[in-house]
């Protein structure tokens, strides 16, 4: 079973429109809304892929429970912790001019001491079913900036490996907690190690704790800095779409890839493929599978 954390769960909303008026009224072409946060985003596209899953974190108020609803109409198990807080909704506006996306986040509620010890204690009773587990996205008010290093640190005692996938300082402390990969994009690793090119950037959260590294570069695919050496995923041709959630299906397959024992290479064109896909697709934690198909075999590792 692969576990997700999603600490900062939310309700997200996608307008799709044929075009964007910011001075004016907007016709909406349709609209999606179901439970999200990068960790189950994650979990939507490993169970896509038949992979068993379960969702925890934080849920709170109507819009918590509208998340617990929806996690189980999609058949998604969750073990979500109730806080008295109610949990964010986000909206991403997708189309207008060029197909461009528009993301509107809500900082999330405010979290108590106790309710985090709450979490931790329900966490650290799932890793004991865990044969992976992702950490992803932001945290809420009140959470400490360290705790998914300290989340990474419970799994590692527990010999069980973390894909973590943050920015800003829970990307500065999440090495400290040893996770098995680091998965920043090149703006977050920018942000997080400023001096340096990406493989200079990845080598030094490496020199932190991390046991791998691996940078999403978007359309120029992947740069993976591991114990086995320094790999490069290059992309056959750019997809079109929504990019919403395709940093989430590429740490789907990472974290796919951990529990398999897949070699390097293999595991980052499956991740790079599924990134593609999840572009194609029109929601966050959905995957195009033809065009999956299609990139796979094509994505160039060196």
């Amino acid at each position: 079973m692969i576990l997700t954390v999603t600490l900062n769960a939310a309700l997200d909303v996608t307008y799709e429109v044929p075009v964007v008026d910011w001075d004016g009224v907007n016709r909406v072409r349709s609209v999606h809304r179901r439970a999200g946060g990068k960790g189950v985003n994650v979990a939507r596209v490993l169970r896509g892929l038949g992979q068993e899953v379960l969702v925890t974190g934080l849920a709170g108020g109507p819009t918590g429970r509208a998340v617990e609803e929806d996690l189980e109409a999609a058949g998604l198990p969750g073990a979500l912790v109730r806080i008295a807080g109610d949990s964010r909704t986000t909206l991403a506006v997708s189309g207008g001019a060029e197909g461009a996306t528009a993301l509107f986040n809500e900082p999330g509620p405010e979290v108590t001491p106790a309710e985090l010890r709450d979490f931790v204690r329900v966490y650290e009773g799932l890793l004991a079913r865990a044969d992976a587990v992702v950490i992803s996205g932001s945290l809420p008010r009140g959470v400490p900036a360290d705790t998914y290093a300290r989340l990474a640190a419970l799994a590692a005692e527990r010999r069980v490996p973390a894909v973590v996938d943050a920015d800003g300082e829970p990307l500065l402390h999440a090495p400290a907690g040893r996770p098995a990969i680091v998965k920043p994009n090149a703006d977050e690793l920018a942000r997080a190690v400023p001096h340096g090119d990406p493989a200079e950037g990845a080598e030094q959260l490496r020199a932190r704790g991390a046991e791998s590294v691996v940078v999403s570069l978007g359309a120029d695919g992947l740069l993976a800095v591991t114990p086995e050496g320094t790999f490069r995923a290059r992309m056959p041709y750019r997809v079109e779409g929504n990019p919403t959630g395709a940093g989430d299906s590429l740490v789907a397959g990472l974290a796919l890839g951990l529990v398999e024992g897949t070699a390097w290479p293999e595991r980052l064109r499956r991740a790079a493929a599924l990134g593609a896909a999840a572009v194609a697709a029109p929601v966050a934690g959905d995957f195009d599978a033809g065009v999956y198909a299609h990139v796979h075999p094509r994505i160039d590792v060196s």
